[in-house]
């Protein structure tokens, strides 16, 4: 996941570097381009042929394809040759993504999922700051190819030990595998990028190239139309386009991942080139943006949590974000650091308010056998936002630099090897310039680079118009703000309706989770009993007895508390000693009757309308599986050797 993550964002801030070096400043959207295509395409994939064929193998299939792609992107030794290795990376790098977090539901019981995914949320938090600063520092003392080379040492330890200590259960599932809906979707985002980022600049807009690769673009989706309605699993079943708010909220999507991944991608640029600012520095300066965009997004998503309300956030975020590419569109040559930061700070805060909640409201307004693949979808609709954000800000970046160098330069002696195509190509050429003439070429660069920011506006614009049509439907209780893997990653996350559920309810594996469960349900149940006492309870219901103060040492509720709750349900005649056991007294058994149906019913109650009478037996089983989690797991046992005694004609 480090690895994945990582090179989403480590690239940006090395990229004028690697177009110095290799030349083609017009194809540098590309480099990002590339692989965030390979990588949404496949992420899917990967995720299906993981549930059929298992994913160890798969998992380590899907490293080697990556570090391949990482050794020899760090070889290429011109631009085509880079872009080319990139996709073959992106391949692998959504294998990594999805298979990562499959893996982790494999291993993991619903209990202890929370923690887990809080690790993979902080991975990712640390590679959005992390990535911008070591592409800079890799960039300035080694050489831009450590970018790339930094990940083979650390996925030869992965695999090491994927290969010695990962063992998973073999849970095979038969899929139909959607490969030609996943191809022909992956066909027409490609046909579309490509003429997004060629047109206008490499070819005209009215060349045949161009109306050939729209119409090729057309006529694929047309097939792909065709294709998923009568696909056994479809890569994006159409069905949910009939939802109004799954439209909405991919629409929007798109439009999040354009702005944030088309301004990732020139912001460095800009303070390399117009600023001056060294690679290391760059990627410094950029930490306001992902500052803001973490704390908006975390914040944000607490307050969705505990409120119920969300419609507010995407129409906030939204104009948030237009306003903060207003700002950016102001920056010039002599705009001072703390002016930067501010405006960095304000589209961070944008990004983050919008990006969280449009994966928790996409899963509240599906069924549940929809649950995995809508939640999917909503990312994967950024990912192809953020393709051609990318790509389309490369070409008006492109086609406004040279007519920019071109108006600074009329009439000016250059140098013979300092023509504007070289100026274009190459930005450290600015360098060799006589001193008079540098003002201006940097000016150009800085207009053409705000000009992008300017053009983008009105696409967040667009996006804050549609948050308004969003219908604000009452949460569901297990819908809880999703972790950062969903809110950061670029790649969608193939993940079943179980699993998603799984991940929604796994916040009752806490200790502060399992608490506020144990008080609703004692509430519920007509009692007034401490929350551990209940627990102790229905523990000693589930395997005949329990015996305090050894089940202290092998749980994490502390040892005063489980006191506390023994010397309660003794004092009510809940429970009497046998020995050192504690075991039900007939009026015990009737109380923990009472808690065990008030758990199930408020464990229902959290999955709302999924939980109806023909609810899915996976969703059953779910329930049953929490509901004996929360007494704790077998290995909890106090003494494993003893066999658990019925409760069935026990004297009180």
């Amino acid at each position: 996941m480090l690895l994945a993550a990582l090179d989403q964002t480590i690239v940006s801030t090395a990229l004028p570097t690697i177009v110095s070096d290799l030349g083609g400043m017009d194809h540098l959207s590309w480099v990002v381009t590339a692989y965030l295509l390979a990588a949404t395409a496949a992420t899917p994939l990967w995720g299906k042929l993981g549930d059929q064929y298992g994913r160890k193998k798969l998992f380590q299939t899907a490293i080697t394809i990556f570090l391949i792609g990482s050794a020899l992107c760090g070889m290429a030794q011109n631009m085509p040759q880079l872009i080319g290795f990139r996709a073959i990376q992106g391949l692998g790098g959504g294998g990594l993504m999805v298979l990562s977090m499959a893996i982790v539901g494999d291993l993991v019981s619903p209990r202890e999922r929370g923690k887990y995914q809080g690790l993979f949320g902080a991975v990712f938090g640390a590679t959005s700051v992390l990535g911008p600063l070591l592409g800079g520092l890799f960039t300035e003392h080694l050489s831009w190819r450590w970018v790339f080379y930094i990940n083979l040492p650390i996925g030869v330890v992965a695999l090491a030990v994927i290969a010695t200590v990962l063992h998973i259960p073999v849970r095979s599932q038969k899929h139909t595998i959607d490969y030609l809906g996943t191809f022909l979707i992956a066909s027409v985002a490609t046909c579309l990028v490509l003429v997004a980022s060629l047109g206008g600049t490499t070819w005209d807009w009215s060349s045949p190239q161009i109306i050939g690769l729209a119409v090729l673009g057309v006529a694929l989706a047309v097939v792909f139309v065709g294709v998923e309605r009568r696909a056994a699993e479809p890569v994006l079943p159409l069905k949910l386009f009939r939802i109004r708010t799954f439209t909405l909220s991919a629409v929007i999507s798109f439009i999040v991942g354009f702005a944030m991944f088309g301004a990732m991608t020139y912001l460095p640029t800009f303070l390399q080139v117009v600023q001056g600012v060294s690679p290391t520095m760059s990627g410094v300066h950029m930490l306001p943006m992902v500052a803001g965009l973490l704390l908006s997004s975390t914040v944000s998503g607490q307050i969705v949590s505990r409120t119920g309300r969300w419609k507010v956030f995407p129409v906030a975020g939204t104009a948030v974000t237009a306003l903060g590419l207003l700002l950016l569109h102001q920056l010039d040559v002599n705009s001072p650091t703390l002016e930067m930061s501010a405006y960095f700070l304000v589209f961070g805060l944008g990004l983050g308010l919008v990006m969280q909640v449009l994966v928790l409201i996409v899963q509240n307004a599906v069924s549940y056998e929809d649950l995995g693949v809508a939640t999917s979808g909503a990312t994967f609709f950024r990912s192809i936002g953020a393709s051609f954000g990318v790509a389309i800000f490369g070409t008006v970046f492109a086609s406004r630099l040279g007519d920019k160098l071109t108006e600074a330069l009329a009439g000016q002696q250059l140098p013979p090897n300092l023509g504007t195509d070289a100026l274009e190509s190459d930005p450290k050429t600015i360098a060799e310039l006589p001193v008079a003439l540098r003002p201006p070429v940097i000016e150009a660069y800085a207009t053409s680079i705000t000009d992008v920011f300017l053009y983008a506006a009105p696409v967040a614009l667009v996006g804050f118009v549609l948050a308004w049509f969003l219908r604000e439907d009452k949460l569901r209780g297990s819908v809880t703000a999703p972790d950062a893997t969903q809110t950061l990653a670029s790649n969608p996350v193939e993940r079943s309706s179980y699993d998603e559920v799984c991940r929604a309810l796994s916040v009752l594996g806490t200790r502060e989770g399992r608490r506020e469960i144990y008080e609703k349900i004692t509430e519920r149940a007509g009692y007034d009993l401490l929350p551990a006492a209940s627990w102790l309870l229905l523990r000693i219901r589930r395997y005949g007895w329990a015996e305090p103060a050894v089940l202290a040492e092998r749980i994490t509720v502390p040892l005063q508390v489980v006191i506390e709750a023994a010397r309660q349900v003794e004092e009510r005649h809940l429970a009497v000693r046998e020995g050192l056991d504690l075991v039900l007294t007939e009026e015990g058994r009737v109380a923990a009757g009472r808690l065990a149906t008030a758990r199930e019913e408020s464990l229902a109650e959290l999955l709302g309308d999924w939980w109806g009478p023909d609810r899915p037996t996976d969703l059953a089983h779910l329930v049953e599986e929490l509901n004996a989690e929360m007494c704790g797991s077998d290995t909890e046992m106090p003494r494993k050797e003893r066999v658990p005694k019925p409760v069935v004609g026990r004297v009180a």
